[in-house]
């Protein structure tokens, strides 16, 4: 008896507070999928970088054995100082030398990844001051991008998405849940082709040391805003046009950042998925719930209301009624 109330008491405890339970699967579940990126990405990467320090360890003694006037410590100082350059984006190298970071192609593209918070990170402010004025532009012009992405999107989802579904559902009587599944395939296909596959294949062709995969992942580092920094177009030292590349490539993250918005957001509004997010979030009251609220406040406030009245009449009233006298002669004590 006592353990199928402890097994029926369990049972509604977890179906009262299921979306809690969902909440901390979640939590551990993305807690999981981190360790499991980093245990892959450092099983993965740890080799190539053991074996590049080798490497470098190597062509370092080698260079100090063919150059015995140079100390070790002068060769330390003077590649430190080269590498935080290039941190800032500046080399050294003679075929380097000739672009420039902060002309104004280079200025446009790199404000752009400042407000679509993509930062590749290889180029920083040098100054003082343009450190300052960084911070002071990203405050003001983050907040503005995401209110200009955000009326774009929705202008275009009323033609890209809405319309159309609501078109076809209507005009062949198909189950608009069918019509937005195949309409947001198609449409992510069409963005994957015009902004990764297609982008992918010019990048390949416009940059020398690129294949096909690094420009391919490019792409999806660059429209995710993650932003790694590792490739970065039109950085070679004989980049032809390079100005109008560094335009062209600014306009080509601006519209794919929408892209990748308007896709998205139409995969949200799909039914099957905005019943799986309510399943994480916390349960709003129902109106039902919520008049109930009322009405028993209500009655509580007019219950005392009515308790307090009756005992001020009471306070009022005195303890002997006392009769009228309609005149002096009707008082017995005169009589």
């Amino acid at each position: 008896m006592l353990q199928s109330l402890a097994s029926n008491s369990c049972v509604r405890l977890i179906q009262n507070h299921k979306s809690t339970w969902y909440f901390v699967s979640l939590v551990l579940g993305y807690l999981l999928y981190l360790v499991f990126g980093a245990v892959v990405f450092s099983s993965v990467e740890l080799p190539h970088e053991d074996l590049l320090r080798q490497e470098l360890r190597a062509i370092k003694k080698q260079f100090l054995q063919e150059n015995g006037c140079l100390s070790e410590e002068r060769l330390e100082r003077f590649l430190k100082k080269a590498l935080d350059a290039s941190n800032y984006g500046v080399s050294i190298l003679n075929n380097a030398s000739v672009n420039w970071n902060w002309d104004f192609t280079s200025a446009l593209f790199f404000a752009s990844t400042v407000l679509s918070t993509t930062g590749y990170g290889h180029t920083a402010p040098l100054s003082d001051g343009g450190k300052a004025f960084c911070i002071i532009y990203s405050v003001i012009g983050i907040p503005f991008t995401l209110l200009f992405l955000t009326a774009v999107v929705q202008r275009i989802m009323v033609f890209s998405t809405r319309r159309p579904i609501v078109y076809i559902s209507t005009r062949w009587g198909l189950s608009k849940p069918l019509v937005a599944i195949v309409h947001a395939t198609l449409l992510a296909m069409l963005a994957v082709s015009c902004f990764f596959l297609i982008p992918a294949a010019i990048f390949s062709a416009l940059e020398e040391n690129w294949n096909f995969l690094e420009s391919f992942y490019f792409c999806f580092i660059s429209l995710s805003t993650i932003g790694l920094g590792d490739y970065v177009p039109g950085e070679a030292a004989n980049q032809k046009f390079r100005e109008l590349y560094k335009v062209g490539i600014t306009v080509y993250l601006i519209l794919g950042l929408i892209v990748m918005l308007v896709v998205l957001e139409t995969f949200c509004e799909l039914q099957q998925l905005k019943q799986l997010r309510k399943m994480f979030y916390l349960k709003k009251e129902k109106p039902q719930d919520r008049l109930a609220i009322l009405e028993h406040d209500h009655l509580s406030f007019t219950t005392v209301s009515s308790g307090a009245t009756a005992h001020n009449e009471d306070k009022t009233q005195p303890f002997v009624s006392v009769p009228t006298l309609a005149s002096p002669n009707d008082d017995p004590m005169i009589q």
